[in-house]
């Protein structure tokens, strides 16, 4: 195919003269919307009908929060390793404030780092890997191409680092999932104490009110717990883990080509098949 066939989307890289400019990727992190108005919404809603029925303060008893929310720490602990437990803390601001992730912006990513290799060479390449460091992954795909690794093998190492990414942050939302298990057990615990210290002073009217409480409101804490924070949240950890596995996927069918020295048509067609039809490249016409 003649160079003059290739009709880029926006500006193609420049390398005359030695330089080569690159898309730098952004380091920022947006506001997963979806899942702060959800939350929001969710405890603005729980919050109206709590006040609607009588005071707020009435939904409030400190060892109903020991138990439920403690417990449920500890218990979910014992299935797992303190820092797998404890790492779920930093996952789920990560969750909340997502890095910039775009599997169409990464297909045109990829598109560019193939234009320069063809048009200046693979190792011109080199120069471009300082301007990766905000995405590792990508860094490490495209240097591998640099230094001349077979194609199968780039393949296969990254494969491997594909699967443990996608284990890792699996397991994580495990943890939430186990938690979010855990919480209605521990205010279905909670009720019962409740309810024992209260059949164990019906004699004396002042202590059954406080026992009542306990009894419900750890039932309460727990399912809300368990159903408006845990399992949603493990549910978007999913999704984003499959979002990275995809990113993660263009970048290694593009450290391939590169290293098999493709046409790149060919990387412009396989990475169309994985965006939507609204979204798929048109970098050649």
């Amino acid at each position: 195919m003649a160079d003059a066939d290739y009709v880029p989307s926006r500006a193609a890289p420049q390398t005359g003269g030695g330089t080569v400019s690159y898309d730098v990727p952004s380091t920022g992190r947006t506001v997963d919307g979806a899942l702060l108005i959800g939350l929001v919404a969710a405890f603005v809603l729980v919050a109206a009908a709590m006040m609607w029925s009588g005071s707020l303060a009435s939904f409030w008893n400190l060892p109903s929060v020991l138990i439920v929310l403690l417990g449920t720490m500890a218990v979910t602990t014992v299935s797992f390793s303190i820092g797998e437990a404890f790492g779920v803390l930093p996952l789920i601001f990560h969750t909340i404030f997502p890095p910039q992730r775009d599997s169409r912006r990464a297909c045109e990513r990829a598109m560019n780092l193939a234009e320069i290799g063809r048009r200046a060479g693979v190792l011109a390449l080199d120069a471009i890997l300082p301007q990766l460091v905000n995405e590792p992954f990508l860094q490490r795909a495209v240097a591998m191409a640099v230094d001349g690794a077979n194609p199968d093998q780039i393949e296969e190492v990254l494969h491997t680092e594909i699967e443990a990414t996608t284990e890792r942050m699996t397991r994580s939302a495990n943890v939430l999932r186990r938690a979010a298990e855990v919480a209605p057990a521990m205010g279905l615990i909670g009720t019962l104490v409740g309810l024992i210290q209260m059949l164990s002073t019906l004699n004396d009217p002042n202590s059954i009110g406080p026992a009542m409480a306990v009894a419900l409101l750890t039932t309460f804490y727990g399912a809300v717990m368990a159903y408006m924070i845990f399992a949603p949240v493990a549910a978007k950890v999913d999704r984003n883990a499959a979002d990275e596995r995809l990113i993660q996927q263009i970048y290694m069918v593009c450290a391939t080509s590169i290293a098999r020295q493709e046409n790149p048509r060919q990387l412009e067609t396989m990475l169309n098949t994985v965006l939507p039809p609204s979204q798929r490249l048109t970098f050649y016409t």
